[in-house]
């Protein structure tokens, strides 16, 4: 049965905090900053953000996973540099419109070293989670794994355009979830969307 599964994992382990010895990212704002009310999911525009990576860590798909609906969006990265990440995400951010892009969380990986840069940019605070602590931006590891039944670990990710990304997240986005009642990703996402664009 577990072939079945989605995620096809035996059993889930439970969460540990971890406390590492410091990032190199510097003037990083901790995910314990972040306003408790994040948590809940009440409130749409707060993201999660990671980078999938490719065979030999020579190539990288970025992911940004909205908490509330789980809307999804790929980023082509010609490289997994800092800037490339910042500008792949900076482009992506620039068609959500402001109000529904009032966070964004991520790890400590060195990609996001210029978090200023793009905070500045999109008007849009970023909080880091604590050092290979991974399951306080649960809900971008989780779309990960679903990701990965396209993108295979051990695959070059370097050939992949940016369409087919595209169309990789439009499956997503317009797949039911039990943990939306059954609603897409993509109705709930819209759903507000639409309430600051209405002639969309």
């Amino acid at each position: 049965l577990i072939k079945l599964l989605v995620r096809k994992k035996t059993r889930r382990s439970p969460a540990k905090k971890k406390r590492g010895t410091g990032s190199k990212i510097i003037n990083q704002v901790s995910i314990e900053k972040r306003p408790k009310h994040i948590d809940l999911r009440e409130e749409i525009g707060h993201w999660e953000g990671d980078l999938i990576i490719g065979k030999d860590h020579g190539s990288a798909v970025g992911t940004l996973v909205e908490r509330k609906s789980r809307y999804v969006f790929l980023a082509h990265l010609n490289r997994h540099t800092a800037q490339e990440t910042r500008l792949s995400f900076t482009r992506k951010f620039k068609d959500v419109p402001p109000e529904l892009r009032q966070s964004l969380t991520y790890d400590q990986g060195k990609e996001m070293s210029q978090h200023k840069l793009l905070s500045a940019d999109l008007d849009m605070a970023v909080y880091f989670c604590d050092p290979r602590s991974p399951w306080q931006k649960g809900t971008v590891e989780n779309t990960n794994g679903l990701i990965r039944q396209f993108l295979p670990k051990g695959s070059d990710l370097s050939g992949i355009p940016q369409e087919q990304l595209d169309e990789i997240s439009h499956l997503l986005n317009t797949r039911p979830r039990k943990s939306l009642d059954y609603q897409t990703p993509r109705e709930l996402y819209m759903k507000e969307f639409k309430h600051y664009h209405p002639h969309y």
